[in-house]
């Protein structure tokens, strides 16, 4: 391969990465609020309730995953649950933000989700079509 094809390569795997990169952050941030907001808009109704949450919002995707997707799989699953488990996320962040948080906070958290629903559209067509 020549210098000049390598170079090509490297640059086109940078700029995916970056991009890959960008979309772990963003669901990884949109995480974050789910499980923060689930239980503090649970904990008034029921302690019992908010800690199930944030054990469920954390545990499903520690426990199943897609194989390919992740490095370490425990229990492996379809694209589509994984695909399913991200989108549980998100509608938590979401929801729970809006009836724990002020609007500005809450309105924050729903175009940081509208954000990671955008950037992973390329994960989600690999996880939905086998190809992870």
């Amino acid at each position: 391969m020549s210098d000049m094809a390598y170079e090509a390569g490297a640059k086109t795997r940078d700029r995916n990465a970056g991009s890959t990169d960008a979309a772990s952050a963003l669901r990884f941030t949109t995480e974050l609020c789910a499980w923060v907001a689930t239980p503090w808009a649970l904990a008034p109704t029921s302690v019992v309730a908010a800690v199930v949450a944030v054990l469920l919002l954390i545990g499903l995707p520690t426990v199943f995953a897609t194989p390919g997707d992740k490095n370490q799989v425990l229990v492996p699953v379809p694209g589509a649950v994984t695909v399913g488990l991200v989108l549980l996320q998100l509608v938590a962040a979401v929801t729970a933000s809006w009836a724990a948080w002020p609007a500005w906070a809450a309105v924050m958290v729903t175009v940081l989700a509208t954000a990671c629903l955008w950037t992973e559209r390329p994960r989600w067509r690999r996880l939905l079509h086998g190809t992870a």
